[in-house]
This record gives structure tokens, sequence and C-alpha cells, in this order.
């Protein structure tokens, strides 16, 4: 089975030395208390769940996955997973960072992204039930009424019920303003919905009494597009005034996906047959009113391909260590073995450190995107949570897609570690490379995060926002320009800042002149942008690295940054230059191609 040890040790460098979390939580009211003591002991506690239970489940999921009783319309999780989801709730992980008026703890986001890293890290599949859940409660708390927050919020909170969105359907993927879900005004307030969703996530499952689903639906009335969908709350259960569960709702399991990885989640085609749910926010305005949900969930699939890079390296790592094959180009390294480690060989070195720069590097990004969202909710100051929620927006395309592509990159690179172990089931390689696929689709395709990247949040504002992170980034390019021990980090991150500007500029005009420009560069762009992003947070990591062996400091813990700091910028970011070569060839050799799509 594979193994699992969650990274405290570099948890804590990112939260308590490169963020400085504390004085950062310590302006924000709610938060103002919560010390370094505190998040080290909660991260301890998450880190032993993950790890002790719902690591030994992940392969059981694989294996076994959910069964559906056609019958009942009822499914079935995995052996173990109904007992470890009554484990993670009796130990209050659900409420972790929940409102306190609605039963929750009230930690941080920052704290609660990080028990989120570890869970996907043990086991992703069973890990989407709670993180779904988390979703629904945030947009109910964003926009549900008083009395459908009463109702909902503190059962959501406990993990007592579980929830969903209910978004896509066969005929429109990604382009929910296609979707025909029908929802019908009754007397009594309420609507009765009929259609059909597929690809929904812990759609339907043994874990909990109700499930509480978030559908978009149109009403009779609504003007075509994606300006026409509204949103409803339809638990599976009715539920009574009194917060009892009453009879079964005409919402249920219609067939589970056959998929390619992620099999313990139970990812549903939802059948609404006259469902009866209620308004959620204003009508026409569902889609506005779910993306709480929806961008809530695509900075946790980054996260999750975050977790699949850590516990693939670390496999990869201890595999390398201990298979013996070949000897070391440069003579031989174990004389008392009959061929040297793997780990000896350049190029095995090359696909565990890619893995090790990613994680640590994701870890970094993910964590500054979590305390942001802490600021956007909890700062007193108007023109902070303004600006945190302005980046927020900008770096959120980022993570969702350049963590996941990552993601992709590292779980094969350290399946090709195993070499041809990797390929055999046994291992575990294959169901993290498996796993991960699926994050770079759902949530919005890496290439749908993209165009919302370079069309709408740099060039929709000119780059204004853009331009705030460079700021950063010039900040401590005077800081440490002189530098000569931080040269080899800040000078290929001052010069593609620099060359950001020209070639976000370049793209913008060709865009002005042809729309389809947008997309032939997108992809790249993002890369682009997700390298300079790296860039900064791995420079502000090897200065706080190098700073503290100048302390005195002889733990090994800063020598291992600054090295795979020094293999990130001389290894993996001079993509960037490939990727804005290949950005600026155009759209012509895209769409000029008529004959060879033929």
């Amino acid at each position: 089975m594979p193994i699992y040890s969650p990274p405290l040790r570099d948890m804590q460098f990112v939260l308590h030395e490169v963020l400085k979390v504390s004085p950062a939580l310590a302006q924000l009211p709610p938060h103002a208390e919560v010390d370094a003591d505190t998040i080290n002991a909660v991260l301890e506690e998450a880190g032993k769940f993950a790890a002790e239970v719902a690591l030994p489940l992940n392969r059981v999921g694989d294996q076994q996955g959910c069964v559906l009783d056609p019958a009942t319309h009822e499914v079935k999780t995995p052996e173990g997973f109904k007992a470890a989801y009554a484990q993670y709730v009796q130990g209050g992980w659900p409420a972790l960072s929940c409102d306190p008026q609605y039963g929750g703890q009230g930690l941080p986001f920052v704290i609660n992204n990080f028990l989120y890293e570890m869970l996907n890290s043990a086991n992703q599949a069973w890990t989407m039930y709670p993180g779904l859940s988390h979703g629904a409660y945030e947009c109910l708390h964003a926009h549900g009424t008083p009395e459908q927050k009463a109702l909902y919020l503190p059962k959501l909170t406990s993990g007592e019920w579980t929830g969903t969105m209910c978004l896509t359907e066969p005929h429109c993927g990604t382009d929910l303003g296609l979707l025909r879900t029908r929802a019908e005004a009754q007397a009594d307030g309420s609507y009765r919905l009929s259609g059909n969703k597929i690809f929904i996530s812990a759609g339907e499952h043994d874990l909990a009494p109700n499930i509480v689903h978030l559908v978009l639906a149109r009403l009779p009335d609504a003007p075509a597009g994606s300006k026409g969908i509204s949103l409803f709350v339809v638990p599976k259960f009715h539920v009574q005034a009194d917060g009892s569960i009453g009879a079964r709702n005409g919402i249920y399991c219609g067939g589970l996906e056959h998929k390619m990885g992620i099999h313990g989640n139970a990812t549903c085609q939802m059948v609404l047959d006259g469902a009866v749910g209620h308004l959620v926010g204003q009508p026409h305005k569902g889609l506005a009113a779910m993306f709480v949900m929806m961008n809530a969930a695509r900075l946790g699939v980054g996260n999750q391909s975050l977790g699949l890079t850590e516990v693939a390296f670390q496999n990869a790592l201890a595999y390398a260590k201990d298979r013996v094959q070949m000897r070391s180009l440069t003579g031989p390294k174990a004389k008392d073995k009959p061929a040297d480690p793997i780990i000896v060989h350049p190029d095995v070195r090359k696909m565990l450190l890619t893995a090790k720069a990613y994680a640590e590097g994701g870890r970094a990004l993910s964590s500054y995107c979590a305390l942001l969202l802490d600021q956007e909710f909890n700062h007193p100051d108007e023109k902070t949570r303004k600006d945190a929620a302005e980046m927020l927006a900008l770096l959120t395309p980022i993570v969702k897609a350049f963590l996941t592509d990552n993601g992709h990159i590292a779980t094969n690179a350290c399946l090709q570690v195993f070499g041809g172990h990797g390929f055999i089931k046994e291992w575990g390689m294959e169901q993290f490379a498996r796993d991960n696929r699926i994050n770079m689709i759902y949530e919005g395709t890496n290439t749908i995060q993209s165009l919302d990247l370079l069309g709408r949040k740099v060039l929709g504002n000119n780059g204004a926002t853009l331009r705030k992170f460079g700021k950063l980034i010039a900040a401590l390019v005077e800081e440490e320009g002189v530098n000569e021990q931080m040269a080899e980090f800040i000078n290929p991150l001052a010069y593609l800042g620099e060359q950001m500007t020209k070639f976000t500029t370049e793209l913008g005009f060709r865009a002005f002149q042809n729309a389809d420009e947008v997309g032939a560069a997108a992809v790249d762009y993002l890369r682009v942008a997700g390298h300079l992003v790296f860039g900064y947070f791995w420079a502000r990591m090897a200065q706080v690295a190098l700073k503290a062996i100048e302390a005195g400091s002889t733990d090994p813990f800063y020598t291992a940054k600054l090295q795979t700091a020094r293999f990130y910028f001389a290894k993996l970011y001079p993509e960037t230059a490939t990727l804005m070569r290949t950005a600026r060839s155009g759209s012509k050799a895209l769409m000029d191609t008529d004959a060879a799509l033929a």
C-alpha cells in the first residue's frame, strides 16, 4: 500500500516563515486569537486522520467503487467509507472553518485548506464527499434566506448532512447557458423541478441521512442563455420546519458513471422528477450565486492535485532510494550492492525534483490564496477586503489549471520512477495518475480557466490586477536585487516580470483585431503566468531559507529548500520562453486548417 506522511514541517514553513500568517490573522477580528501553537496542533491532528483513517481506504475505494441499487436508487460506497465519515464528523472536522453562528469552529480558511490538502493526499475520492458539502455551505451562507440558513447550515456545518452542486446536463457540458432543467412555481412558494443532470459528484451515497442539492434550472419566463438560470435548494428528503427529515423528494440517482479514476466517489446521473425545491437568491441570477460554490471548488480542485503531487512524490522518493538498478555514470555509489539505488541517476532525480518543486510551490500559492480568502471575508478595512478579492480572482484560474496540469506532470513522472512497477496496480502509483486526470477537466476545463484568466481577469481590466501582482514582484526585486546570493532567483523573476507586460500588451492588441487570438494563446499564457507566480513564491522561500542559514541554522530543511529552488529556476522555469513563443505564433496555424481536419 502507498505511504503518506503529512508534510507538517513544510506547511509550518509556509505558514509561519513565508506568509507570517499569525500577524496577518491578528488583523482579522474573528481570528485575532489564533496563534501558531493552535494552528500547529490542528494540523497535527488533521494529519493523523488523513494518514491513519483516510489513506488505508484509498485503494479499497479504487478497487470496489460505488454500487447503485436500480430498484431503490440508493448508492453504497466502498467498505469503510461510511465509518470513516462518521469518525470525521465526530471529530468536528466539517465545522473547522464554518460560522460559529451555525455551530462552526470559526477557524481560518488557511487552516481548513491544509486539512483538505492532507485529505486529498490520502484519499481524493473520499475527500470529495465533505469537500462538496463545504461548497454547498458557502453558497447558502452567502445567498440563502435567513430561513434557508437556519434550516440547512447547522446540518451542513456539523456534517450530519452533505451537499452537492447539480450543474451540467448531457447536452451542454461547460456551456451552462444551454441547460434545460425546468422549475415551475407552486402556490406555496416552492418550485417543482424536472430534468436530468450528469457528472454530479457525491450525488447519492450512504454516508449521511440527507443530501442537500443545489440545482441550476430555468423558470418558464427565463431569458435564453446564462442570464436565464436560477438556483434552487433541493434536498434528497423533504425537510420539516423543525429540521427533521420527511418523505423522499423527487430527485434520485438514475445511473453511476464508469470512470477512469476516483472510483470511490459516486459520480451520478441525477433525475429530477417533479422534485420540490426553493429558490436561492434572485430569479435568473442563479449562475452568479453558484459561482460562490464554483470558485471555492476551483481552489479545491487545485488542492486535490497538490495533494496527489505530494503523495506521489513521497512514494517515488522512497522507491528510488530502495530500488537498485545499474551503476552511476560516475562510478559505483553502493559498492556493497550489485547495483546502485536509482536515485543516483540524473533523470530519476529530475522526475523526483519536478514533483517536489511543484508540490512545494503549489503549497505556497494555495496557502496564499486561502489567506486572501480570510482577508476578503474578515478584514475590517473595506479597501483591503476589495484588494484581496481582486487578487484572489486573478489567481483562482491559475490555482485550478496550473496546479492540476502540474499534478498530471508530477504523478506521471513519479509513476515513471517505478518503471514497469508503476504500471502495476499493487504499487498504487497508477491510481494517483488516474485520479488526478479528472482535476484538469471538471469545474471548468483548464482551457476554460485559461480563457477566464487572459480574457476576463487580465485583458478584461487592461491588466490592472496583473500589475498589482507585478508590484509584489517589484518589491521583492528591490529588496533583494543587490544580494548576490539571491541573484539566481531574483534575476529570472525580474526578467519574466518585465517580459510579461510586453507579452500581455501584444496579445491584447492581437485580440482586439481577432478574438481567436485569445483562444489560441490562452493555455500557454496561463502556464507562463503560473510560472511567474511560482517564481515569486520560490524566490520568497529561498529568501527565508538563506536568512535562516545566515543566522546560523544547521537545519537541513533550509538547505533542501534552496536546492529545490535552484532546480525549479534552472529546469522548470525556463519553459516560459517556449510558451511565450508558441503563444505569439498566433491563431492562423490553428484555424487555417480546414483541409487538415476534414
